[in-house]
Parts: structure tokens; C-alpha cells; sequence
């Protein structure tokens, strides 16, 4: 059985002989649940978000003393996250991409649906399936916002930082969001008669 997130950034934390102080550790390694939750909504498979944590906790702790003491070290662990994965996806785009036809048919045939993105089978225990299907359905644009308000409670001024936008613009795809949101979850809503 493969180490949860949290154990395996554990032990890679603990390497590095001059690392950042106990007390930075402690309070970045806190974030990695929010973190892993939030890598998982952008990459969509578990382990490219494994990856993108660990690669944002290797950079957070190479760059640990330019962090601000007093600023907020979960907001510039995410922003830090954001970053490395839209490097990633920039990269990832100037490669070459050749498929194997078969394999992608193959793989399409093996998809159970919609609702089984990795990100659905995280919030499952705790979302309906009504919900889910309706985050899952938003634009990325502002199924990120309201992710980084709702469920990681980022103040707007920290999520335009992360996505590099400004405030202004993420109250706008916020409203959007939700309004999405409530229009596609309507329907479910029992009329009283």
C-alpha cells in the first residue's frame, strides 16, 4: 500500500539538512490536504497531483526564506501551486503529442461516466451526486474560483494572486460560478405545492 500524501511529503520534508525551521514545516505541511484537493481539481489524476504537491512543497521549502513572516504561508503555498501547474500545462502544450488511436478508443471505453472524474470520487463521501455533476459541468475558470472561496476560504485579494487576475475579476467569475451553479441545481429543488 503507497503512503497517503501527507506521510510521503512527511519523509520528504524531513531530508533536506538545512531546510526551513520546525515551525514553517508544521504549518506548510498543514495545507496539504487543501493543497492535494485543489491539485486534483486541476490535473484530474491522482497522481500528477501528487506530483504537482510534492513539486510546490519542493519549491516552497527551496524559496522558504524569501517567504514574508506574518504574511499568509497557505495562500503563497497555493499561489506557488497555481504557478507550477500553469508552467506545466504551458510546457506540456509545446510538446510534441502523438496517440496511439487504439489506446485512446480503448481507454474512452473504459470511462465510466461523467461523474467519475478523479475530483467526483474525492468529494463523493460529502457531496451529493447532483452537486458534484454540477461543479464538474462549470468552465475551469470558475469552477477554480469558487473552489478556492467555498471550500478553501481564500479571501478574493488571495485568489486573484493565485490565479493572477484581479480581485474584481474573481468576484465577477465567483457570481458567475454560483450563478451557474444554482441555475443547473434548480431543477433538483422540491416544489412546494
Amino acid at each position: 500500500m503507497s503512503p497517503t500524501p501527507k506521510e510521503g511529503m512527511r519523509r520528504f520534508t524531513r531530508s533536506p539538512a538545512s531546510g526551513p525551521g520546525p515551525a514553517f514545516e508544521t504549518e506548510a505541511l498543514a495545507a496539504i490536504d487543501g493543497l492535494y484537493r485543489t491539485a486534483l481539481g486541476l490535473t484530474r489524476v491522482p497522481a500528477d497531483a501528487e506530483d504537482l504537491v510534492q513539486e510546490t512543497y519542493l519549491k516552497a521549502f527551496r524559496a522558504a526564506a524569501t517567504f514574508e513572516s506574518g504574511t499568509n504561508l497557505r495562500a503563497w503555498l497555493f499561489t506557488i501551486l497555481y504557478n507550477t501547474f500553469r508552467n506545466r500545462t504551458r510546457d506540456r502544450a509545446r510538446e510534441a503529442l502523438t496517440v496511439d488511436t487504439e489506446v485512446a478508443e480503448r481507454a474512452l471505453e473504459r470511462r465510466i461516466g461523467p461523474d467519475e472524474t478523479p475530483e467526483a470520487q474525492l468529494l463523493r463521501e460529502t457531496l451529493s451526486p447532483e452537486l458534484q455533476t454540477a461543479i464538474d459541468g462549470l468552465p475551469q475558470i470558475f469552477r477554480e474560483a469558487v473552489w478556492l472561496l467555498d471550500v478553501e476560504e481564500f479571501s478574493y485579494a488571495e485568489i486573484g494572486a493565485m490565479l493572477r487576475i484581479p480581485p474584481g475579476t474573481v468576484m465577477s467569475r465567483i457570481s458567475r460560478g454560483r450563478r451557474m451553479l444554482f441555475e443547473r441545481l434548480r431543477p433538483l429543488k422540491p416544489s412546494h405545492v
